[in-house]
């Protein structure tokens, strides 16, 4: 089955990114052709298109193009199966904009009364446990192998 192509003018349409954004970021190395015709046209696969939007979110959560680019390119060393790099992808920007909102959180939770701080964190320990016991199980497999 042969796989589906898209000229730079398609893809810009179908991720909704300018054609100029698409060139700039395959000159970064953000992206990259499946190939090229004998006219020198470049041609993107789905998995690029999905590494656009990809792209395209972590600009949303303020992430730089160096940042981005890193990221992307550490998971893609983890494999090379599409879903998971998504979902690694997805889980380090939640982990990450949790971190930087437990910061700006901190001081305001410090200012707290005791018995309020302790009503907080009632609410919240549970959930916590889970994502750290989840975290701790993933950790623990990455070890095994």
């Amino acid at each position: 089955m042969e796989r589906k192509l898209y000229k730079i003018g398609q893809l810009s349409r179908l991720s909704s990114v300018s054609s100029r954004t698409i060139d700039y970021y395959t000159k970064l190395g953000l992206i990259q052709p499946e190939k090229r015709s004998d006219s020198n046209y470049r041609y993107y696969s789905d998995e690029t298109l999905l590494r656009l939007k990809r792209i395209e979110m972590m600009k949303k959560e303020k992430y730089t193009l160096e940042e981005i680019k890193a990221c992307l390119d550490q998971f893609e060393k983890v494999g090379q199966s599409e879903q998971v790099t998504d979902k690694l992808s997805a889980l380090q920007l939640h982990l990450q904009q949790l971190e930087k909102e437990v910061k700006e959180i901190s001081p305001m939770i410090e200012s707290m009364r005791p018995s309020q701080a302790k009503n907080l964190y009632k609410i919240i320990a549970p959930s916590g446990a889970a994502v750290i016991e989840a975290l701790l199980i993933l950790l623990d497999r990455g070890s095994i192998l």
